[in-house]
């Protein structure tokens, strides 16, 4: 794999990443290198959030694929911290920072491709603006990092091997490359496949010449070799992954508006709401037929978006979705706004003199950042419940990326103190009940502590931390563990556990403030003597 990789980085250099040193290649870098600064000073500033943490698992425990995704996230973690060499929150977002700012240059590359440098900025203004692209792909350690990478990689092979319309050695050769790039970004999430559909759309209803096109089975055919290993895996675990990812979009048919309208929301917010608005104006002109753009980019661009867009839009109709899932298919729309407002745009911008409406996406996503990072690291605003000491925070959005590190310090010195006045057998470990916020505690409670964190529930409620169970020698029975029921996820352990244990016992309270204000509380119990009875949930 990691020749692919590597092959796929020189080219990026190679074919893409050309700075011909105009004024606009020097605005768009000043732009990317503005982007990039705010993403670190932001990844220095917030702690990992509840999928971060857990993502983190999949560089501590590689593996072919994992259960909810494919293995590509955790490579991008193993690569950027030195194989978690380095350990801080700060460098495990190092690799999604990196790979964004290389996504904003594909991104200008392609739309410059296509019309001219004009477009180019655009886009990558309007890329750069967008909360999918700029901060969940482009930030924050998911799945959807190395999948907007490659997704871009991708697009350029796609638009540059089929968008001329002839069949040439050049367009042999790039066919190729994306079936490498292509089967990367499905190495990244499942969502990539949805790259070949654009392809096979493309090839069905605009140029059937290329099934008789040996190149294209031959990417084919490199692509499957790529995702040989989700196969691999699943293939050992009674392919548990798709049957997971099955019950979540199979439909109900029970018809849902109320999950409908709320996922074309969280589309508009996640682009952001000013960027959707320069969008729909340019995707109803080129569905019009009322734009300059060539028709096989047209295509190419509509076949590798509306797809995708169509399938798990539609799906909202019956089950609960996530507006994230469709964020890929805004890549395209991207395009072809920059090329839409590029035409009806005279002023010139190879200056930095940019219109208000393509520099006020970012005033936009700016001013949430600021509010976001005063929200959850200095605001005294409790938004979560406050009924109840078991129930503190529960549902405040600010608490999944506050508190964890303070948690974890105030952690050992209740461990230290039971261990010292031999109440608990010394270095015990932690269990929990479900993967979060069991790997923001493994992250920041048991790492810092120096302990083992053991899951106890079902498959879906432990995710990947049913394998780390095994891979960390399991349960011991007669052995003593830590559990920390939080108040923002507050489960009681009676309940839960009381069946596993022979006494289960409160110790402490830990306290969790921000600017004054008690924000979380962290109810610290004795698990005393396992009995070995938690039947492991794994097939």
């Amino acid at each position: 794999m990691s020749t692919e990789l590597q092959s796929l980085f020189v080219l990026s250099d190679s074919i893409i990443f050309k700075v011909d040193a105009t004024n606009t290649d020097r605005t768009v870098l000043i732009i990317i290198s503005i982007a990039t600064g705010v993403r670190l000073v932001l990844a220095s500033l917030l702690e990992l959030g509840n999928d971060e943490v857990y993502y983190w698992t999949y560089a501590s425990y590689p593996a072919l694929s994992h259960f909810d995704h494919p293995l590509m996230v955790g490579v991008l973690a193993q690569l950027f911290t030195d194989n978690l060499f380095f350990k801080d929150d700060f460098y495990l977002r190092l690799g999604p920072i990196m790979l964004a700012a290389v996504s904003s240059w594909f991104i200008y590359r392609i739309a410059t491709m296509l019309k001219n440098e004009k477009a180019g900025l655009i886009a990558v203004l309007l890329f750069s603006s967008s909360i999918y692209c700029s901060i969940i792909g482009g930030f924050a350690l998911t799945p959807d990092a190395p999948e907007i990478y490659f997704w871009l990689i991708s697009l350029y092979f796609i638009l540059s091997a089929l968008g001329t319309g002839e069949i040439t050695k050049k367009e042999k050769t790039e066919i190729i490359l994306f079936g490498i790039s292509g089967g990367l970004a499905m190495l990244s999430k499942y969502h990539g496949v949805f790259l070949w559909v654009g392809v096979i759309l493309f090839i069905v209803f605009i140029n059937r010449e290329w099934f008789r096109e040996p190149s294209l089975y031959l990417a084919m055919g490199v692509s499957l070799i790529i995702i040989s290993p989700i196969a691999i895996w699943n293939y050992q675990n009674q392919f548990i992954s798709f049957t997971f990812h099955g019950d979540r979009v199979t439909p109900s048919w029970t018809l849902r508006p109320d999950y409908f309208f709320r996922e074309l929301a969280g589309q508009f917010a996640y682009h952001n709401p000013l960027n959707v608005i320069l969008i729909i104006p340019a995707l109803i002109s080129l569905l019009k037929g009322q734009t300059r753009m060539a028709k096989n980019y047209k295509y190419l661009l509509l076949f590798t978006s509306i797809p995708l867009w169509l399938v798990f839009t539609c799906f909202a109709l019956f089950r609960s979705t996530f507006p994230h899932w469709t964020g890929p298919a805004f890549i395209s729309l991207i395009i072809i706004a920059a090329d839409f407002w590029a035409d009806r745009t005279e002023k010139d911008l190879t200056k930095f003199s940019v219109p208000l409406k393509f520099r006020l996406p970012s005033y936009f996503l700016l001013t949430l950042l600021i509010v976001a990072v005063y929200l959850i690291n200095y605001s005294p605003s409790r938004f979560g419940k406050t009924d109840s000491p078991q129930t503190l925070g529960k549902g405040d959005f600010t608490q999944d990326m506050y508190g964890w590190e303070e948690l974890g310090k105030q952690f050992i010195k209740v461990a230290r103190r039971e261990e010292r006045e031999h109440k608990m057998k010394m270095h015990s470990n932690i269990i929990a009940h479900k993967w979060y916020p069991a790997a923001h505690e493994d992250f920041y409670i048991a790492q810092a502590a120096d302990r083992k964190l053991f899951g106890i529930g079902t498959l879906s409620d432990l995710h990947k931390y049913a394998w780390i169970n095994r891979q960390r020698g399991g349960l011991k029975k007669g052995a003593d563990y830590y559990y920390i029921a939080l108040s923002n996820y507050y489960r009681d352990p009676f309940t839960s556990f009381g069946k596993y244990f022979d006494r289960i016992e409160p110790i402490d309270t830990i306290q969790v403030e921000r600017n004054g204000t008690i924000m979380r509380n962290a109810f610290v119990f004795r698990m005393k003597n396992y009995n070995g009875s938690f039947a492991d949930p794994l097939p």
